[in-house]
């Protein structure tokens, strides 16, 4: 009796931490953030009293929130969709027979593991508009400095930049690890068709990583809808208020969420802020995994 009781709880045993720190870390906060977005919640004063649904109706009627929803989908295009295509050009080159390829396989890597921090810094500096290396290249040409952080365009350029630079090799290396699973037959096929090394990467290469684009499409959609390490340290004169600029010209929905919760304290808008973000992450999300699909199947 003792022997089969074990049998029937030993597997429950072996996988319950799982359940207990999802339970702890995962589902408690998602729900407890849903209860407070209820709630007319003060970070430090606690609880207020249950108010329905007016956080949300309040969030959709204040434009600073449309403002952070549109700052964030312009950054998440003009960095993601040109991070995505690069990594994959970089991912073919490193798949062919270079010299040193294993030092340029993890050379690709070290922008992902240098600190954020430092990197933000460093590109702050490069755009600055006084003495930024961007600027003094314009100079040459005979072009105006730009004050990068204090226009709309230059400053969605500017922190674009920083996210391609970071995130481009890892992508890269996740394409890289895929096309090395690409059987050769289907290459030496491919070639007595007499197809080019581009149509044969067009029509053998990318149907055979679908999966792998998928992935990493989906998954840099997620990271591009939740953008807020790049330009809150982008942010002017080192400030942390979470604005985004003097005119919230660069701030994200992430960034509104810190300013509502960390800075105005306001615990139940940044709440209804994370589960509003969720949704749209969700749909975005879905969206751009249909999209791929379609696109990729159709080659």
């Amino acid at each position: 009796m003792r022997g089969r009781l074990d049998r029937h709880l030993t597997p429950y045993l072996f996988v319950a931490p799982f359940f207990v720190l999802f339970a702890v870390f995962g589902a408690y906060p998602l729900l407890a953030t849903l209860w407070m977005s209820l709630h007319d919640w003060h970070l430090i004063n606690g609880d207020g009293g249950f108010i329905g649904l007016a956080n949300y109706s309040d969030l959709f009627a204040d434009p600073d929130f449309w403002n952070a929803l549109v700052n964030t989908l312009s950054l998440f295009v003009i960095s993601t969709v040109p991070q995505l295509f690069t990594a994959l050009g970089l991912a073919a080159l490193l798949n062919t027979k270079l010299r040193g390829r294993t030092f340029w396989r993890a050379g690709v890597l070290v922008p992902n593991v240098v600190s954020v921090v430092a990197v933000a810094l460093v590109f702050a500096q490069v755009f600055g508009r006084d003495f930024g290396i961007v600027n003094w290249l314009l100079g040459l040409v005979g072009l105006d400095p730009i004050d990068w952080p204090a226009n709309v365009w230059s400053s969605h350029l500017a922190i674009a930049a920083i996210v391609t630079w970071r995130w481009t090799g890892y992508n890269a290396l996740i394409y890289l690890a895929a096309m090395q699973a690409v059987p050769n037959d289907l290459y030496e096929s491919a070639r007595l068709d007499g197809a080019s090394t581009w149509k044969a990467f067009w029509t053998v290469t990318v149907p055979m990583i679908r999966p792998t684009i998928l992935f990493t499409t989906v998954v840099s959609t997620i990271g591009g809808l939740q953008l807020f390490a790049e330009p809150l340290l982008f942010e002017s004169k080192g400030a942390s208020t979470g604005t985004g600029g003097s005119d919230r010209q660069y701030q994200t929905i992430t960034m509104y969420l810190y300013e509502k919760g960390f800075t105005l304290f306001d615990a139940g808008s940044a709440a209804t802020i994370a589960w509003v973000l969720f949704l749209i992450v969700a749909v975005f999300a879905l969206i751009n995994f249909a999209v791929v699909r379609r696109a990729v199947a159709s080659r």
